[in-house]
């Protein structure tokens, strides 16, 4: 699905310098290290120019070539030079001649040396692939291989003839034109063609001969071969040949062999059965067969390329005959052909592969003198078949194709210079074509166009076109002489008019007329043109550079400086123009891929590594929205144009480089293309959404990324076209709730009628329905592939009225909107009721009990034997219930029927649910048996609906009493519900009492005291408050129990102890000194408690001047604790933080070493750098990595568990060495400051240390907390800034300096609440 593109084309001469006689170049010979190209001639010169010269941006102005001239000086007169090549190794020219001369002959210091002789002359010399060996084919038929130390490794014949027979000088003008000798891409073998034994026999056989021995390898079949033309392509599959079919009155054939000798295929040129094949010769890359064919008039190129078992000629240059033009490809540029002639005119075409898949999916395949037409948007046929073809009356070399509108034509510009152009019908029309040919007749026109270049449409009576004059093929085509000034190049617009009616459904071959309206004459070079969507009949031209500019009618290129800076950074020979939207405005958008598979978009390159790509539009207008690429690593991308425009691709695909490193969960923005080589070719727009993908062999694929799938669907679905959308969703597999998240459900549930009401499909809809979850799919499944913005509505559609909505619960909120659409838009019938029964069994929770009822309904209409109309329109109720089985669960089914508390209805789902009747039928009939109440009663506890249980046992009646206190003391929150149920006073202190005991049990003894004492069970009561701890309460109690005061003065004894034993001695010393008297005690208890203001009040007041020495002794003692722990911790603050530093100053170097590192790792495969990165996780500062065996990471999943959990126990220990050193040493630091309880009891030491008269033993207490805690935070935030951070600045980043900060940001902080500005230092 490609076509040979010619972009450039640049024709120059040499000047012969022999006056004497007529000086023809006969040979050539490429100088690959340096570009040079050599050309000897019949007069023995040798004239070398550069490639550059051929590629220059001012060659289109020129005439000539700069070429340098050496002469080859011979001894004897009539010796001449029959053959020549460049020998890299020597830098020199090697030259044969017809007397056996070898010459060694230097260009540049322009000096022969003879290092050989040849007997019976020098007819053919071929150096192998390598370099490393010459094979040199005289002309007395022996074949000479030497290394290029002009040492002989062997001799042999090359003909199976007599030894006498010996062929003596031929004639250069015939030897030229032969290549007897070619050799296998790797060297190892080489062929000829020889005459057959019986010299009188035309017929040749085909010698395949191994390079070191000299050996026979392979003979093939004697056949009538054309010449001596051979080649063997270069990847070593094929020996291509001619054979000569004269005798069959038939056209030369190019056969193939095998290197056994073996043909393989063939295919006929489609020429004269008198033509003669005179060269053969494959490109560099094995993909393009070369061939100069000499008819009676003309000599022509032409090059085949093969694809899917097929030979598809791409393009042919006709030359006059006398011209004998020649060939080479660059041996460096598969696509690059350069034809010389007789006469010295050297010509360089440039070729591109164009995709021959068009804007509107319809693939156009240039093959000899058809057009094959296939439209891939109906028919997905692969090569070479098509569905009808257009003839014309030569070759095609190029073609434009305009398509809008529904009106499609195509231009073609022909070998022999003939411009056609044909209308083609509306493309949904194509179908009655299929297998037609249609003969296109050539456009009548007053003056000639030349040799068209490239080729476009402006609109559909208008093309614009590149050409030239003066060269050998244009003036051939031309048929006219031109004067001087009418030579070169020109862009010109040509007028198209057709004086035969367009019938509709029709092709249009013949009556077309064209006309040159306008013509400007090129000073450089062009390199493609493409027409400006945004602008009609207007078209925009790029030049060699890069550079772009403006092409409008009328007015010629546009010079000027541009509003828009539309140039690339250089030469893009593929290049398009599309349409795109940029913030509600229509714009041209220009990419450019270049030689080195960058692509360009408007100056900047998004891409390194591009090898093909194309355009997608998922609307009416044509506007593309997404970006085809495929890279050279055989990935295929879909990039959003808006991220182009927005300058979010670096973002979102990093610049499509990195992500085949990424394992595919992690990385979804790309797809995988299983053949490598393989080309986007085309895509078929809308909501096809189809990617057309050909590999190298020549098939041809169709994917449909899921990217581009999912922006079609939204497309319908903010066109409201639900219908295609949903018939998308099907057909591509897509989540179903993609159609409801996408715009948001709340906003679906107002469209829910017109989407049931445009499907107009139960099966669809039941599909739809069953595939509902509570799940936004556009944040889950598809959230690397929807990017595209919502519509406006539905981000306010929390305002829109949704009465009668779940505004929580999407499944049942849009099955309801279904439903109630299917009820308003669809006719009752048996289909659409059991579609309503599917969205009450699929709503969550499912809604069995209305489903029930629905089939209830029916069910008693049946039973009331009614046969009117409506009736008919519903399904049986067995119908109905079975349908309702399949989608829910049989057993909950069963129980909604019984949570109905019908009987019937429950012996029915059973029944149809295959269960025994022994497991069912006795139960029902028991309950059949019980009173209504007790019925319900006992299904409520089957179903374990204990409120409905209970409030029927209690309505019941007393004699169920007992039943209902059970039913509550086995279901504690159905207490509430019975507390009013129950109106009786003492069943509710009977169930009340129950609570209480209830709530003890489950150790919430505040509430079970409240609960007893709404009961009046005071000693419960008690209990309960005792066990919770709570002294206060449980001596207020003792108070309501009316104690004597030796048993409060016991429990206060008892609470005391208590309390001490609880790690509570302020309480115990409350209770001590208040309830006790016992101030010893009390004052005990404050002290270890540390409430010094709190022990000193209760000192002073009953001044005991014991009690306040104890009070002062223990605060001094308390005093010197804390200033030693203060100091303590201001030591590990600095130890921890001086080890942290150290680790992360070496975690930095370590880093910085696998960055540098990082380059070389990119360069391995993906297995090795796996491997290597998880050699290296894990590593710590101090550890180096180890790579064992894949084996030795394999654990069981018990192992892994037991290593998680010792992790867990060990987590908070620092280990030196460790990988998580760093965090726990972080972690430790920010775990050290002091409590809030802590600082309260330090202020509270500071104001009795104060009020004891040890001023400066306060002093020093708060010295020595302010710097702990300044040190600490210091350190902290220290740690906080390092951890982020790629490097350590050594002077500034010290605990010191972080000290001095903290200390003038904290002064008034809360933080240091607790200290006293009386101790403060200025």
């Amino acid at each position: 699905m490609n076509n040979l593109k010619l972009y450039s084309e640049v024709s120059l001469n040499i000047q012969l310098q022999s006056t004497a006689e007529e000086e023809v170049i006969l040979f050539s010979a490429f100088d690959i290290e340096q570009n040079r190209l050599f050309f000897a001639s019949s007069a023995n010169n040798i004239y070398a120019t550069h490639l550059s010269s051929l590629q220059h941006e001012r060659a289109w102005s020129k005439t000539s070539i700069s070429t340098h001239v050496n002469r080859i000086e011979l001894d004897e007169p009539v010796d001449f030079i029959t053959s020549f090549l460049y020998l890299m190794e020597k830098e020199a020219l090697l030259v044969g001649t017809s007397r056996g001369l070898l010459l060694l002959h230097s260009v540049d210091d322009i000096a022969s040396q003879v290092v050989g002789g040849v007997d019976g002359g020098v007819k053919c010399i071929s150096a192998s692939p390598d370099g490393d060996l010459l094979a040199i084919l005289s002309g007395s038929g022996q074949i000479l291989v030497m290394t290029q130390d002009w040492d002989l490794l062997y001799e042999t014949a090359l003909e199976d003839l007599p030894e006498d027979d010996v062929n003596h000088v031929c004639d250069p003008q015939l030897s030229n034109i032969e290549s007897p000798i070619a050799w296998r891409g790797d060297g190892k073998y080489f062929v000829t063609l020889s005459r057959g034994l019986d010299s009188t026999s035309l017929l040749k056989r085909l010698k395949v001969w191994e390079r070191h021995s000299g050996e026979l390898h392979a003979v093939s079949e004697s056949k009538s071969f054309m010449g001596s033309v051979v080649d063997w392509m270069p990847s070593g599959a094929k020996v291509a040949a001619v054979y000569d079919r004269k005798a069959q009155n038939e056209c030369p054939a190019i056969v193939f062999y095998e290197r056994n000798g073996l043909e393989r295929s063939l295919f006929s040129i489609n020429e004269q059965a008198n033509a003669t094949v005179e060269f053969l010769k494959w490109n560099c890359s094995s993909d393009l067969l070369a061939a100069i064919v000499r008819c009676d008039n003309y000599d022509c190129v032409k090059i085949w390329y093969f694809s899917n078992n097929h030979w598809y000629l791409k393009s042919e240059f006709i030359y006059p005959r006398h011209d004998g033009v020649r060939f080479v490809w660059n041996p460096t540029r598969p696509l690059q052909l350069i034809c010389w002639t007789l006469g010295g005119q050297i010509t360089s075409y440039n070729f591109i592969w164009n995709s021959a898949v068009m804007e509107d999916s319809t693939a156009l395949v240039i093959d000899d003198s058809k057009i094959l037409v296939t439209p891939l948007s109906l028919y997905l046929m692969p090569p070479p078949m098509y569905l009808f073809s257009l003839k014309f009356s030569s070759a095609v070399r190029d073609f434009a194709y305009y398509s809008k509108n529904s009106k499609n034509c195509l231009a073609a510009f022909l070998s022999d210079g003939c411009l056609c152009v044909v209308e083609l019908p509306a493309t949904d029309t194509w179908e009655e074509l299929e297998g037609k040919e249609f003969y296109v007749e050539a456009s009548n026109s007053d003056s000639p166009f030349g040799s068209v270049l490239h080729l476009i449409w402006l609109d559909s009576h208008k093309i614009l076109a590149v050409s030239h004059h003066g060269f050998s093929h244009s003036n051939y085509l031309s048929q006219t002489s031109l004067s001087e000034e009418d030579l070169g190049f020109y862009l010109q617009e040509i007028e198209l008019a057709c004086s035969e009616d367009h019938v509709p459904g029709s092709v249009t071959c013949s009556g077309w007329h064209a006309k040159v309206s306008s013509r400007n004459s090129l000073e450089e070079t062009i390199i493609g043109i493409a027409p400006n969507p945004a602008s009609k009949g207007s078209a925009f031209v790029q030049f060699d550079g890069g550079n772009v500019c403006e092409y409008i009618p009328k007015l010629g290129i546009s010079r000027g400086a541009p509003k828009h800076d539309w140039s690339f950074s250089t030469t893009c020979p593929w290049m398009s123009v599309v349409l795109v939207g940029d913030s509600g405005s229509l714009k041209p958008l220009l990419f450019g891929l270049d030689d080195s598979c960058r692509l360009h978009v408007s100056g900047k390159i998004i891409c390194n590594n591009c090898s093909s790509f194309s355009f997608y539009s998922n609307l009416a207008d044509q506007v593309i929205t997404h970006l085809i690429l495929a890279t050279k690593q055989d990935f295929l991308f879909v990039v959003e144009i808006t991220d182009i425009l927005h300058k979010e691709l670096e973002i979102k695909h990093e610049n499509f480089i990195h992500a085949g490193k990424k394992k595919r969960e992690e990385s979804r923005n790309f797809i995988n293309i299983w053949e490598r080589g393989a080309k986007v070719v085309g895509v078929v727009h809308g909501d096809e959404a189809a990617v057309m993908l050909q590999p190298y062999r020549g098939n041809l694929e169709c994917i449909y990324p899921r990217k581009l799938v999912l922006a079609s669907i939204c497309n319908a679905l903010v066109q409201r076209r639900f219908k295609d959308a949903l018939l998308m969703v099907r057909r591509q597999r897509i989540d179903f709730n993609v159609l409801v998240d996408y715009c948001g459900w709340q906003m679906f549930l107002q469209s829910a009628s017109e989407f049931v009401k445009q499907v107009n499909n139960l099966n669809h809809i039941t599909e739809f329905v069953c595939a509902m979850k509570n799940e936004d799919i556009t944040e889950t499944l598809y959230k690397e592939f929807i990017s595209l913005p919502s519509p406006k509505e539905a981000k306010d559609v929390q305002s829109h009225d949704s009465k009668g909505f779940d505004s929580n619960n999407k499944v049942s909120s849009v099955l309801l909107a279904i439903r109630k659409a299917l009820e308003d838009q669809l006719p009752e019938t048996p289909a659409r009721e059991l579609c309503i029964l599917t969205t009450l069994a699929r709503s969550d929770p499912p809604a069995l009990d209305e489903a029930l009822e629905r089939i209830k309904a029916i069910r008693e209409a049946e039973l009331s034997g009614s046969n009117d109309q409506r009736r008919m329109s519903y399904p049986s109720a067995e119908e109905a219930l079975k349908h309702l089985l399949w989608l829910s669960d049989s057993e909950s089914v069963y129980e909604a029927a019984l949570g109905l508390y019908d009987l019937n209805l429950a012996a029915m789902v059973a029944l149809n649910s295959q269960r025994d009747p022994k497991e069912f039928l006795p139960f029902l009939q028991e309950l059949e048996c019980m009173p209504i109440t007790l019925m319900r009663y006992n299904i409520d506890l089957r179903l374990h609906r204990f409120e409905k249980a209970l409030k029927h046992i209690v309505s019941a009646g007393d004699t169920c009493y007992a039943d209902s206190m059970n039913l509550m003391k086995k279901n504690p929150q159905l207490f509430p519900l019975g507390l009013q149920l129950i109106a009786d006073p003492t069943k509710k202190r009977q169930v009340l009492d129950a609570w209480g005991d209830h709530l003890s049990n489950e150790k919430c003894f505040e509430d079970a005291a409240a609960t007893y004492l709404c009961c009046s069970s005071l000693e419960k009561a008690l209990k309960s408050y005792r066990a919770c701890g709570n002294w206060s309460k449980v001596l207020t109690v003792a108070g309501l129990l009316k104690l004597g005061k030796d048993d409060i003065m016991q429990l206060a004894h008892e609470l005391c102890e208590e309390l001490q034993a609880l790690g509570k001695p302020r309480e115990a010393a409350k209770i001590a000194l208040e309830y006790c008297g016992e101030i010893n005690n009390g004052m005990s208890l404050l002290i270890s408690a540390r409430d010094w203001e709190e022990a000193l009040r209760v000192a002073l007041m009953h001044n005991r001047q014991d009690l306040i020495s104890e009070v002062k002794n223990a605060a001094l003692e308390c005093a010197v604790l804390l200033i030693g722990e203060y100091e303590e911790g201001l030591e590990k603050v600095g130890k921890y933080l001086a080890r942290y530093l150290a680790l992360r100053q070496r975690r930095l170097l370590l880093a910085a070493k696998l960055q540098s590192e990082e380059r070389s790792m990119n360069d391995l495969d993906d297995d090795t750098a796996s491997e290597a990165s998880s050699n290296f996780s894990g590593m710590s500062a101090y550890t180096t990595g180890t790579r064992n065996s894949s084996a030795t990471s394999t654990r069981s999943s018990a192992a892994s568990r037991a290593r998680d959990a010792r992790r867990q126990r060990k987590k908070g220990k620092i280990r030196a060495g460790s990988p998580g050193e760093e965090l726990a040493l972080v972690d430790h630091l920010k775990g050290m400051p002091p409590t809030t309880g802590a600082l309260q009891e330090l202020k509270s030491l500071l104001l009795s240390l104060v009020l004891l008269g040890e001023v400066e033993t306060a002093r020093k207490l708060q010295r020595a907390g302010e710097n702990f805690q300044w040190s600490h935070l210091a350190a902290v935030k220290l740690a906080d800034d390092t951890v982020s951070c790629d490097d350590i600045d050594e002077h500034t980043q010290t605990l010191e300096h972080y000290t001095q900060n903290i200390r003038s940001e904290v002064q008034n902080t809360e933080a240091f609440f607790w200290r006293c500005k009386v101790f403060l230092a200025p």
